[in-house]
């Protein structure tokens, strides 16, 4: 099965990229996923869409994501995409129509791996817009997210699927807890959030 992952898109204006390993880089990113968050009526549910697949090391930072973010149980947080429950290219159509059919205008925001330049690996990224998974693949998937955080796991360009079978858990795991953090700490200083959902898709 192909994996859904992309390449490193080209940056917009308004993205933010930092070295997860810098000392307070769960910090600053919490500040700027907060900045957008505020920026959201609150009758808009917030949706958090990770996407992977635990087959892949390189392809696994979305579902380790969305399971860290599930043991904090963050109130108001609607959540797709764990290890036991992954988002991944045979589902992913599937959980787009379910999110709609559920959520009333949703703010989707979208967590993925991607492939990048040597200087890049190891880079967290927040920007505005969609991810399109399976791009590095050639492969037909619906662009997910309003805006996007994208975790740079290891370097694009040649023999991609073999990369990402050989990419380091150390370096994936590493991002996905400084990813998982800033989430929780931009969302559970929200007054907004008023339930729990943790949506499965088998």
């Amino acid at each position: 099965m192909k994996l859904p992952f992309h390449r490193e898109p080209q940056k917009p204006k308004d993205s933010f990229k930092i070295m997860h390993t810098e000392a307070n880089s769960a910090e600053v990113l919490a500040d700027r996923i907060s900045e957008v968050l505020r920026q959201i009526p609150a009758h808009r549910p917030i949706v958090l869409i990770c996407v992977g697949t635990d087959r892949s090391t390189g392809d696994s930072l979305g579902p380790l994501v969305g399971t860290q973010l599930k043991k904090y149980n963050i109130q108001g947080l609607h959540l797709y995409g764990t290890l036991d429950h992954p988002v991944h290219a045979m589902n992913l159509n599937d959980t787009l129509t379910i999110v709609h059919q559920h959520y009333n205008n949703p703010f989707i925001i979208a967590v993925d791996a991607c492939l990048g330049q040597l200087t890049s690996v190891g880079c967290i990224q927040l920007g505005s817009g969609p991810v399109k998974p399976g791009a590095g693949v050639n492969k037909e998937l619906p662009p997910v997210g309003d805006i996007h955080v994208t975790g740079i796991v290891n370097v694009g360009g040649f023999m991609e699927y073999f990369v990402l079978q050989n990419t380091r858990l150390s370096l994936v795991m590493s991002m996905a807890e400084v990813i998982s953090k800033s989430f929780y700490d931009a969302m559970s200083g929200l007054k907004r959030w008023t339930a729990t959902s943790l949506a499965r898709i088998d």
